[in-house]
């Protein structure tokens, strides 16, 4: 099959195959490039889709990107089974194998440290969302019967939001604290927009923590032990996946 070169990872040659039906973007079937002890995972897309223009015009197509980002995250799903991946930004495409050999080349020494720090671990994203300002909100409010009674009802209402933020802020940073003692790195990412995540409640933690593999249960279970600790806090656990937000250099 001809066409551009998608690459989804780079890692380390790995014995056990993905599974045999995984389709990857465009529907083609992902393969190993192997250069220099480094292990490029692509397939080939079609230019007319791939190529800059096309792809930049893509990328404001909502359905196009959704339809894309879920065929990339499957195939560095199948990876994350089977190795460490070091996942490529979505949309990563050269012109054939020598374009893909020549990246591998130039990154060799940055790909090779990165993968070293990240070997034989995954990541795990942990979320606490506010729950209680919509508990409020959902309560019938109570007509004031005077200008004196409205604003001491606003008083009220005041204080008890500042308390609800009070708590929200101290169950994050210790859950923060006690998740981020046990992982090996964590990072804080900025709270998430309800209007795009359509998350009920207030996202008051956006955390990703990389914890060796062998140690997951271990993490999944000190998530699990404060999950109704602290009553309007819900704690969202997702993963493993492979280690997107330590695939940097360490800060």
């Amino acid at each position: 099959m001809t066409g551009l070169r998608y690459v989804y990872a780079v890692c380390r040659p790995f014995g056990t195959p993905l599974q045999s039906q995984l389709s990857g973007v465009a529907g083609d079937p992902p393969r190993a490039l192997t250069h220099h002890g480094l292990v490029a995972v692509v397939s080939h897309v079609p230019e007319r889709d791939f190529a800059e223009e096309p792809l930049h015009r893509h990328l404001e197509d909502l359905d196009w990107l959704t339809e894309t980002a879920r065929a990339h995250q499957g195939v560095i799903d199948a990876l994350t089974t089977v190795t460490t991946p070091l996942p490529l930004r979505l949309g990563t495409v050269f012109r054939d194998d020598s374009g893909v050999r020549m990246m591998m080349e130039a990154r060799e020494e940055d790909f090779q440290r990165t993968l070293d720090r990240l070997e034989g671990r995954v990541e795990w994203g942990v979320k606490v969302y506010a729950e209680s300002e919509q508990r409020e909100s959902s309560r019938p409010v109570q007509k004031a019967a005077s200008g004196r009674d409205y604003l001491r009802q606003r008083r009220q209402q005041t204080r008890s939001h500042e308390e609800m933020w009070q708590k929200a802020e101290h169950f994050s940073t210790r859950l923060h604290e006690n998740l981020s003692a046990f992982a090996e790195d964590s990072r804080l990412h900025p709270p998430q927009n309800p209007a795009l995540s359509k998350a009920t409640g207030r996202n008051v933690l956006n955390a990703a923590y990389l914890v060796p593999r062998a140690n997951s249960e271990e993490f999944v279970e000190l998530v699990d032990r404060t999950k109704g600790e602290v009553p309007g806090m819900r704690i969202e656990l997702t993963g493993p996946w492979a280690a997107y937000s330590f695939a940097g250099e360490p800060t």
